[in-house]
């Protein structure tokens, strides 16, 4: 931390005084603008959203059919396939769920989401 020596104290004393003891320091320009210091909006991951559009749809179809086998709506003969349907259903359903989320809420601009919270891959 640098100290304030005794000539900076004699400059500030000439400055205006605001009303609540602040003193009002003129601006002085550094050669930096506002904007280099602004985030660059993010581009939209359309390949990850479309990733996990698929993953939350298929997810959600293997949920709704793995139920259906358990309440009896569809025959118990494929009762075999009950549950890989609801482990896979829900192994898709989550991320794609997940994804979808954020990307909703970066959209909505929500504050703390954005669409660079999104994995991309290439």
């Amino acid at each position: 931390m640098s100290r304030i020596t005794y000539s900076e104290l004699r400059r500030l004393r000439g400055l205006r005084r605001l009303n609540n003891g602040y003193v009002s320091v003129p601006n002085l320009n550094s050669g930096f603008s506002d904007a280099q210091f602004e985030p660059p909006t993010p581009k939209i991951p359309w390949k990850a959203l479309s990733l996990a559009a698929f993953l939350f749809l298929v997810g959600t179809t293997l949920l709704v059919v793995g139920s259906l086998i358990v309440s009896g709506y569809i025959d118990t003969k494929y009762s075999d396939r009950l549950w890989p349907m609801i482990v896979l259903g829900a192994i898709m359903f989550l991320p794609g769920a997940y994804h979808l989320r954020i990307a909703y809420y970066a959209y909505k601009e929500y504050p703390g989401y954005s669409f660079s919270d999104i994995p991309e891959f290439e």
